[in-house]
Order: structure tokens, then C-alpha cells, then sequence
């Protein structure tokens, strides 16, 4: 009974690494849209990656709930969840990045001969993750809520990337996640937000005297209309409200 959360743990680790894979694919082309638009278009396994680190979230709540439930919380399942979600949370979504500057460079002349070192700025984002995991493993006042922007959020947020790009359904979103400086400057932002010591709002619910629940609650009712109103392109702004409400209720959390 005791590895049944570790299991769950691995599985994490096993689709943050079917992720990697996915977008690991060479071959990004120039293509056109009816209206002429040009494009950077890449092969479709990327767009199952959002698929897998989804999954990836889904079982690393899993695997914190069943420790709980079985009562079999110990240091191995907090390392091994650190480890999975490093993967799954921090290189995946920084290889996202780093295909989506490929393509904003593609959109230039003789951006397929674009220097790695301008597409290297991508893997600071891994490197702010694990730093911050290795912050959250040692600091055991982190319990009822965050120090810096938790990493399975930043991840899941850059994972919506790939399905908001291949809906299409706002170009303005498309031309931003396009543009190298707007990437380099969410590198950046998430960078920073997660090895900074902002109080930010926990997603465990707690009892009914939880100083964290109106937060939560106001989090919940916006991300659903987000849902509604913007479909594939809701988990920036969902993100975006994480962060305000955590700065505007900042005095509860900390």
C-alpha cells in the first residue's frame, strides 16, 4: 500500500517524458491560410504534449491525495514528486517555448539558420522550476500555501500554447505567441515568479475557517467563465487571475 502514491507519482514522471517526446519533432514548415497569412506549422504530434502534461497533473493531485488517504506521506514520495514534476512541469513546457521561438524565428529570412543561442533563453524556465522545487522540498512552511507561483501551475499554462495556436480562432493570441520578445518575456515573468517569495494562493481546500477560501472560490467562478467565453485560450487569463487574486489577498495567504 505504502508505493501506491509513488506509482502514481512515476506515472507523472512516465507522461512528462511521452510529452517530451511529442515535442521533440523536427520539421517546422512555412504554410499559408486561405487569407494569405503565413504560418510556421509543426509536425502534429506537438499537440498531443498539452495531452500528457494534463495527465501529468492530474495524477501528481492523485498521488498527493492518495498519501493522504492512505496516510503514507514520507520523504522518498516528496523527492520522487519533485523529480516527476521537474519533468513534467519545468523541461516539457520550457522545450514548448523553445519549439514556439523556432517558429517565431522561421517567420524572419533565414530564420531556419537562427543561432542556438538565441532559442537557449527557453531552458531558464526548467532551471527556475527545479530551483524552486528544491525550495519547496526544504521549506516546510509551504503546507497551507505557496511561496513563489507553484511549477505544476506555470507548467499547465504553457502547455495551453500548442492548442491555442493550432485553434486559431483569435490571430492576435497566434502573433503573440509568435513574437520572440513576448516569449523571452514570459520566460522571464514565470521565471522569476516561481523563485521569488510571493505568497500565492493554495489549491487544497480547506475547512470552512480557511482565510483562503473566498480567494479560491473567486478563482473558480472567473476561471469557469473564462472556460465558457474563450474556450482553448482561457488558461493564460486563468493564470493571470492566480496571480492577482494572490497579490490582491496576499495578506490571507501569508
Amino acid at each position: 500500500m505504502k508505493h501506491i502514491p509513488n506509482l502514481f507519482t512515476l506515472l507523472n514522471l512516465f507522461s512528462g517524458c511521452v510529452a517530451l517526446i511529442c515535442i521533440l519533432q523536427n520539421g517546422i514548415t512555412i504554410v499559408y491560410s486561405a487569407d494569405g497569412t503565413q504560418y510556421a506549422d509543426i509536425p502534429e504530434r506537438i499537440w498531443l504534449a498539452p495531452l500528457f502534461i494534463g495527465l501529468a497533473a492530474l495524477v501528481d493531485f492523485l498521488d498527493g491525495l492518495l498519501a493522504r488517504i492512505l496516510k503514507q506521506s514520507s520523504p522518498l514520495g516528496r523527492e520522487l514528486d519533485s523529480l516527476a514534476d521537474v519533468v513534467s512541469f519545468g523541461v516539457a513546457p520550457g522545450l514548448i517555448i523553445y519549439q514556439f521561438l523556432r517558429m517565431s524565428y522561421m517567420r524572419q529570412e533565414d530564420g531556419a539558420d537562427v543561432s542556438m543561442i538565441w532559442l537557449l533563453p527557453a531552458l531558464i524556465l526548467p532551471c527556475a522550476a527545479a530551483y524552486r522545487l528544491a525550495v519547496f522540498n526544504l521549506d516546510m512552511t509551504q503546507s497551507k500555501s505557496f511561496k513563489g507561483i507553484p511549477v505544476p501551475a506555470v507548467g499547465m499554462m504553457v502547455a495551453s500554447f500548442p492548442l491555442i495556436y493550432w485553434a486559431r480562432d483569435n490571430n492576435w493570441m497566434v502573433n503573440i505567441l509568435l513574437n520572440k520578445w513576448v516569449l523571452y518575456a514570459i520566460v522571464i515573468f514565470l521565471s522569476y515568479g516561481m523563485v521569488s517569495r510571493h505568497p500565492m494562493i493554495s489549491l487544497k481546500f480547506g475547512g470552512k475557517n480557511d482565510p483562503q477560501q473566498l480567494p479560491r472560490l473567486l478563482l473558480l467562478v472567473l476561471g469557469l467563465a473564462a472556460v465558457i467565453f474563450l474556450q482553448w485560450t482561457a488558461a493564460p487569463f486563468i493564470f493571470l487571475f492566480y496571480i492577482i487574486l494572490s497579490l490582491v489577498f496576499k495578506n490571507r495567504i501569508a
